[in-house]
């Protein structure tokens, strides 16, 4: 297979339930040329490196003129990038800004304070399961869990949380960068109309959420605009319902081909914690970082990445590098210093990655202990068109009922 279209091979739907061998095949060369002219870093260490190397930039604005690659996400003429599509200084005035009443230090118990909210949708919905011999983990647990804590969390209305549940996957399909991105505009034009229509009422009305903080934050960052509310708004959605639904999905797929480990998680409650940071590493939910443009030449790997090249991290080929990770085709939640790159590293280390793994923790107990005797009906299941977000679209299983 010729390396230099190896990118097409990755983002190919052909190889969604397993793109693992391509890219054990790229590793044997870190840092590899595609034809476009991008790049593909694909071990560990390469990885790690530059994702905070202050050279590589998130703002495609960098590429250069009549660069290689293709094009992802947030192109709207009416809307600013989001903080993950900036450099510092701009980067850190809105992601610090957004932080405040997320967490600590300003907010410390944010995250503890949802954590029985949750905990009632996670049994509410386990027991809409009631009285069903086949459950779709997907539709009926892993996609509508995270969406609900999220539109919590901004404070969307509980009535139009149903509208949120057209709008995610398509607006998270413009990471995609095999797909045409005429839906995903669509999907946040309309989506930023609405949050733009909430985030002004936010401001005369704050009530719940962390929309009603940030329109009337005035801290030490400034305020932001309602366009810049939108935009962070729209990358919520995504950081805290995408990378869930993905992480839940693929956890419960990998304890059912994994029973003997399956029998270990649902006697020994302290191998929650592991066996969700092993699932990061093992099936990550973001495959790569298709959109990071070098700001001067780097050489890295016996390679010299040029300017304005446009370069892809590969997170799921680093955290599988053997130079770093023993055995890493194993799944194996009894692994030690398991240092993955499964939420990414640096300035960029995925915003939602605290209350995915929450819920995460919360929900793979409480699903295992309420559905007997799991099976998988499809193996593999059929798999969502992104390759970024990777993850079942669909988990059929049969159940023998359900636990009290």
């Amino acid at each position: 297979m010729a390396l230099g279209t190896m990118s097409a091979q990755i983002t190919d739907f052909a190889n969604r339930a397993d793109p693992y061998p391509l890219y054990a095949a790229l590793r044997e060369s870190p840092v590899t040329r595609q034809d476009d002219g991008s790049y593909l870093v694909s071990t560990y260490y390469e990885v790690r490196s530059l994702a905070n190397d202050p050279r590589l930039s998130n703002d495609l604005r960098n590429r250069a003129p009549g660069a290689g690659g293709p094009a992802v996400a947030e192109e709207d003429a009416n809307l600013p990038p989001s903080f993950l599509f900036h450099d510092p200084p701009e980067h850190d005035r809105l992601r610090n800004t957004t932080m405040r009443p997320f967490g600590p230090p300003h907010s410390p118990r944010f995250l503890h304070d949802m954590r029985d909210d949750i905990a009632r949708t996670i049994t509410d919905l386990l027991d809409a399961l009631e009285g069903k011999d086949e459950v779709d983990v997907v539709e009926d647990f892993a996609y509508p869990l995270p969406i609900t804590a999220i539109c919590r969390i901004l404070g969307v209305p509980h009535e139009d949380e149903p509208r949120f549940h057209g709008w995610a996957d398509t607006v998270a399909s413009g990471l995609d960068p095999r797909q045409g991105k005429e839906k995903a505009r669509d999907a946040r034009r309309e989506l930023g109309a609405y949050l733009s229509d909430l985030i002004e009422a936010k401001r005369r009305h704050p009530g719940s959420g962390i929309l009603g903080y940030l329109a009337q934050e005035t801290g030490p960052n400034g305020s932001m605009s309602t366009a810049e509310l939108v935009s962070t708004s729209m990358l919520l959605l995504i950081a805290g319902h995408e990378t869930t639904v993905n992480l839940i999905s693929n956890a419960t797929l990998t304890l059912l081909r994994h029973p003997d480990i399956l029998k270990r998680f649902r006697t020994e409650p302290g191998l929650v914690a592991p066996l969700v940071e092993e699932v990061l590493r093992y099936e990550p939910p973001v495959q790569f970082i298709p959109f990071t443009v070098a700001l001067s030449d780097i050489d890295i790997a016996g390679t010299t990445i040029p300017k304005g090249a446009q370069v892809w991290l590969l997170l799921a080929s680093a955290n599988r590098d053997p130079k770093r990770f023993e055995d890493p085709d194993r799944f194996d939640p009894d692994r030690e210093d398991n240092q993955h790159l499964g939420f990414y590293t640096g300035i960029h280390y995925c915003f939602g990655a605290p209350l995915a793994r929450m819920e995460a923790q919360l929900a793979l107990p409480h699903l295992f202990r309420r559905i007997k005797n799991p099976r998988l009906m499809a193996d593999p299941p059929p798999y969502r068109a992104n390759p970024v977000l990777r993850g079942p679209r669909h988990l059929p299983v049969a159940i023998d009922g359900l636990a009290a």
